[in-house]
């Protein structure tokens, strides 16, 4: 169902994909947008074992897609390192497919609110927390995104870097 890569030699394992997620801290969210448009909208969220969770309003471009169509694809750049001399870049990216639902049952929501917040801040203190969820409650909406692929690439001159250390 899922296309191969082409280029397996710069194939990141499962592992390092999950590593890129669980480090970073933004990501682009890719659904099927209104009139066949695809609609791209960076995202912050919190990958915890395949799933992903967003928060988001409860209206606008992003819900109304989602509610027309659950499939969506997720992207998060770990890293972006441009070398001009030699018109490239150094980059490790991570791609997840999967299907993308809007969490209507309380307890969920609550779940994934505190993984969110607790990513974001943790060095907050668990009252402030969930103050903070608190005053925000209402017009929350949380979306969890279920990973059906994953996978990772990283450019080719990391590759023969990490070789020649190797060596």
């Amino acid at each position: 169902m899922f296309r191969e890569m082409r280029r397996k030699k710069q194939l990141l394992s499962q592992k390092e994909c999950e590593a890129i997620l669980t480090e970073e801290t933004s990501g682009v969210l890719a659904l099927a947008g209104d009139d066949d448009y695809p609609y791209a909208v960076p995202i912050s969220y919190v990958y915890d074992g395949g799933k992903i969770f967003f928060h988001s309003a409860k209206s606008g471009h992003k819900l109304d897609a989602i509610r027309r169509e659950e499939k969506c694809s997720f992207c998060v750049i770990g890293q972006d390192q441009g070398v001009a001399e030699k018109y490239t870049t150094l980059f490790r990216s991570v791609i997840a497919f999967g299907q993308v639902r809007e969490l209507t049952d309380e307890q969920e929501k609550r779940a994934a609110i505190e993984k969110l917040a607790l990513r974001y801040a943790p060095q907050d203190s668990e009252d402030n927390r969930q103050r903070a969820i608190e005053q925000d409650w209402k017009p929350l909406c949380m979306l969890e995104m279920t990973v059906e692929h994953l996978s990772g690439k990283e450019a080719i001159e990391l590759i023969r870097e990490e070789a020649s250390r190797e060596e």
